[in-house]
């Protein structure tokens, strides 16, 4: 007998069911990746436009602000910087020779005098008399020597009593003039030209011979001294007629020309300095004895040479470069200094004179950094 299997009464859900389960898990998975990379490649993407606008913003908003000069050409000296008390060049303290009580005083402090003009006067009675006697008694000796001469020619007198006559007469006539010495001195006088600095004397007042107290200061003005003290390794530096400018600050900062007038030709062994005296014209009487002034001793002058301004400097480890502005874009210059001052700083090597160079704002400036040049 043919036997036959009728697959319609066999169960299916084994056969049908596990392909389609497999099916769907396959497309699931695809579509996964599909989005995953979908995303990766919309990261990436990204990624490489953010760079890009962070580099175009790089470009556009990070030029740095500064301040920039052009260079200049010009004179610079080198000089050495220290202070001074202005001093006058004479001066006199004066005091009585004769004493007495002051009866006059006829000048006062700030008066101009010149040399032998009176300045006070003393009680002169006492004077009068003295001279007066010392008069009569050289008149009594004059008519005895008169007398003996007339017999001393015919030997009535000895030898001895002649020469002690002699002696006695010049003798009174150095006391006619020591009176009248003494009588001229009642009268104080000035021994300089000169500005009357102070006045110690009083009317009234007694007055005692050579007496330490001074009656006036005078001072003479027309020209006044510096003296300054310099280290010795200066020495070779400084020479006779050397200018010096003088800054009076009293005076606005007036500046006076000077010079070198006298060098000490020894050092002082505990300070290790020499000194130095200048010579200050004062013609129009504007400066004044005592004044505190700056004095800066000049050396050597280097003529059209390239300056640089002071704060364009940038200094490290004693190494000295400048920002130089080229086309929106600034160049870091090594330079080689010379001489200073104030303000400007020679340079002797690495710029060529027509530069413009920042001044304000290269802190934090790197080279071939962009910068804007906000000033006019």
């Amino acid at each position: 007998m043919e036997h036959t299997h009728d697959f319609s009464s066999t169960p299916t859900s084994n056969y049908s069911v596990t392909p389609s389960f497999s099916l769907r898990y396959t497309l699931i998975g695809s579509t996964l990746i599909a989005l995953a990379l979908l995303a990766t490649g919309c990261s990436e993407a990204d990624a490489v436009d953010t760079k890009a606008n962070a580099e175009k913003v790089e470009e556009t908003l990070f030029a740095v602000p500064v301040e920039a000069t052009h260079l200049k050409t010009g004179n610079i000296t080198s000089t050495y910087d220290t202070t001074a008390i202005l001093e006058a060049r004479e001066e006199a303290f004066v005091s009585a020779r004769a004493s007495g009580i002051i009866e006059s005083i006829f000048v006062e402090e700030g008066d101009y005098v010149e040399k032998g003009q009176a300045l006070a006067q003393l009680d002169k009675r006492r004077y009068e008399l003295n001279l007066s006697k010392a008069k009569a008694d050289l008149a009594g000796i004059e008519s005895e020597l008169e007398r003996v001469n007339k017999v001393y020619s015919q030997k009535l007198i000895s030898d001895d009593t002649y020469d002690k006559l002699n002696a006695q007469y010049e003798s009174v006539k150095a006391s006619v003039s020591i009176a009248e010495l003494d009588l001229k001195e009642t009268t104080i006088v000035a021994p300089i030209s000169g500005f009357i600095a102070s006045r110690n004397a009083k009317v009234g007042n007694l007055t005692e011979s050579f007496q330490r107290e001074r009656m006036f200061h005078i001072v003479q003005q027309k020209d006044l001294q510096g003296v300054v003290y310099l280290p010795e390794n200066e020495l070779t530096n400084v020479s006779q007629g050397q200018v010096a400018k003088l800054t009076v600050s009293a005076l606005k900062d007036q500046q006076i020309t000077a010079h070198v007038e006298r060098i000490s030709p020894v050092i002082d062994s505990a300070t290790g300095t020499f000194k130095v005296t200048l010579r200050v014209p004062n013609g129009d009487n504007t400066l004044k004895a005592g004044m505190f002034t700056d004095v800066s001793l000049e050396y050597a002058t280097h003529a059209n040479t390239t300056l640089v301004p002071r704060r364009a400097l940038v200094t490290i480890d004693n190494s000295h470069s400048v920002f130089v502005v080229d086309n929106g874009v600034v160049k870091k210059v090594n330079v080689t200094t010379g001489f200073e001052n104030n303000d400007v700083v020679e340079v002797t090597d690495g710029l060529l004179g027509n530069e413009q160079v920042v001044t304000a704002g290269h802190q934090n400036l790197k080279d071939s950094a962009p910068v804007e040049v906000v000033n006019s």
